[in-house]
């Protein structure tokens, strides 16, 4: 399942912004940027290049964050922030695939930390995010693997073939 507009019904990285900008990461002018984009992008939608050099944008204001930080941040934004944007059809649908054995992962641009805390408190089998170089600890801002269009695809055939999984039968995944 991808996380924005499919499991939840905005970007991720937007509903998080407040807890961002309560945490320091983010100031006024880059939450008023974050909100003008993801207008422009559900209004418009944007190529996979533009989101691509968006997401690769946004881990450069990661740098310096701890990434046991942001482990707290998503934490600590379940319930109040996330939850209530999960998506019950989808949700149901997850279930099915799981009563039918069958492995569920979240698979989105969103960071790697981000879609790990949902997938676990939604006790998905796992997932695949976008990773940031990390440096004791702490975020480089340097993007080590996209997870967005192509990467993403290629992310889960990698996935499938490192648990021995068979994607002909999926039905929930799509780019």
């Amino acid at each position: 399942f991808d996380l924005d507009r499919t499991l939840l019904r905005r970007s991720s990285a937007l509903a998080l912004a407040g807890a961002f900008r309560r945490r320091g990461v983010i100031g006024r002018v880059q939450l008023a940027k974050a909100a003008a984009w993801q207008l422009l992008f559900a209004a418009r939608g944007a190529g996979a290049e533009t989101v691509r050099m968006a997401a690769e944008d946004g881990l450069l204001i990661l740098r310096g964050f701890r990434q046991a930080e942001m482990h707290e941040l998503v934490a600590e934004a379940l319930e109040p922030v996330l939850r209530p944007l999960l998506y019950r059809e989808a949700l149901e649908l997850a279930r099915r695939h799981r009563e039918r054995g069958e492995p569920v992962y979240i698979v989105s641009a969103a960071l790697q930390e981000i879609v790990d805390v949902l997938a676990a408190d939604l006790r998905f089998d796992g997932a695949l995010g976008t990773t940031c170089e990390v440096q004791d600890g702490v975020y480089t801002g340097r993007p080590l693997r996209s997870c967005h269009g192509e990467a993403k695809a290629h992310a889960v055939r990698e996935l499938a073939t490192l648990e021995n999984l068979d994607l002909a039968d999926s039905t929930a995944y799509s780019d």
